[in-house]
């Protein structure tokens, strides 16, 4: 019985088949079955909830690259949005238990109680390491307690799995209809806590916004109407706010763009009003400008990438997730590159010189990661006050 036992416990109960038939053995927790997406990976040291839950990562699995994943638990208060949005999550080491005052359920519960499955036991830095090399693969994810897996079938799915290039994920992602939020950041005694003054009119266009977003906005003065990704100009002229926000949010630019610029191109020739743009929504805007955006070998998914403000020579900390960039050699003379990556010198913001539109594709928001960057919510209320005062 010993034996058998022991023998049982040392069967792989997942395993990760990645496209070019590579295949990677371990231990399964969360939801059973098989999943298939791209492989990324994130250097974050905390915020996995935050991360599985960013709507900006719908069809892909996440490698953490920090291996104590689990230790602070879950928590309602840090979903990013209803549910995990990330296929998956691939771990060095085994989920610990949770080991925080605020923990109200254990990883691996809440992962299988909302239909997503992880492996453990992984040799993440080779894992990492084959990413940066070759490029973010098509993978497919298995989780059988009993530890029967057909390969082939897994590298077919694998190589079978159509990519992001081309892929409109945020029909996928975005609300079903409008809501208000007045929401405000975290802080301490109180936690959250709603706007009680009014604020400026913003509409946020949701490609798959997070909520840590939406509470930047209301702390910096904001009173948020969220429209769902399809909004066309007239749904948002007839609020009559005093800016336009673009969220975050996955999938290929190109394939959003083809809804999403007309309305970006319609409202900036028809109003003044300021707009501001992070992540997909940054990209968005160039493409409205006239640039183009391409596929990234790996793409930026951390929180502790070095950004350099071009007008300012500050170098902020940032929280990064995406996998397409904008061509900043594509952007017409009257649009100003602000920002670049100083880890691949890629566009990390952009800005109208004659008018207050801006965009960055990095997510101050901080969440998770460090708050560097919350002055562009400031500027962007600050933007829209000059112009009422105007």
């Amino acid at each position: 019985m010993q034996a058998a036992a022991l023998k049982s416990e040392n069967i792989p109960t997942a395993c990760l088949v990645l496209a070019d038939g590579t295949v990677f053995y371990g231990k399964g927790f969360g939801a059973t079955g098989t999943t298939t997406a791209e492989l990324c990976f994130n250097t974050a040291m905390t915020g996995y909830q935050e991360i599985m839950t960013d709507p900006s990562y719908a069809g892909q699995i996440v490698t953490f690259t920090f291996p104590h994943i689990g230790n602070t638990g879950v928590t309602v208060e840090d979903d990013e949005t209803g549910d995990p949005v990330a296929a998956g999550m691939v771990v060095k080491w085994d989920p610990t238990l949770a080991s925080n005052w605020r923990a109200e359920a254990e990883l691996t519960d809440w992962l299988q109680s909302r239909g997503r499955m992880g492996i453990g036991g992984i040799d993440t830095r080779r894992l990492t390491r084959a990413i940066r090399q070759q490029g973010a693969p098509h993978a497919a994810l298995s989780h059988d307690p009993d530890g029967n897996f057909d390969l082939e079938a897994l590298v077919a799915k694998a190589r079978e799995f159509s990519g992001l290039e081309g892929l409109d994920l945020a029909k996928q992602v975005t609300c079903a209809q409008s809501y208000q939020w007045n929401e405000m950041r975290w802080a301490w005694p109180d936690g959250y806590v709603n706007r009680a003054t009014a604020g400026h009119k913003v509409v946020a266009i949701d490609y798959g916004a997070k909520r840590n977003i939406l509470r930047c906005l209301a702390s910096a003065g904001c009173d948020v109407t969220v429209l769902p990704a399809t909004a066309t100009a007239e749904d948002i002229k007839a609020l009559n706010p005093d800016g336009l926000f673009l969220s975050n949010g996955p999938g290929d630019p190109a394939a959003t763009g083809e809804y999403a610029v007309p309305m970006i191109k319609e409202i900036m020739e028809t109003t003044t009003m300021p707009i501001f743009g992070i992540c997909l929504g940054h990209q968005m805007l160039a493409l409205a400008l006239g640039g183009n955006t391409v596929k990234m070998n790996h793409g930026h998914h951390g929180a502790n990438h070095p950004v350099k403000d071009l007008e300012t020579n500050k170098v902020e900390i940032t929280s990064m997730n995406h996998g397409f960039t904008v061509d900043s050699q594509s952007l017409p003379e009257n649009v100003k590159e602000t920002h670049v990556s100083l880890f691949d010198g890629s566009n990390c913001g952009i800005r109208v010189e004659d008018r207050p539109i801006f965009g960055v594709q990095y997510h101050p928001e901080a969440s998770p990661g460090p708050q560097d960057s919350f002055y562009l919510f400031e500027r962007f209320a600050a933007a829209i006050a000059d112009q009422k005062s105007a």
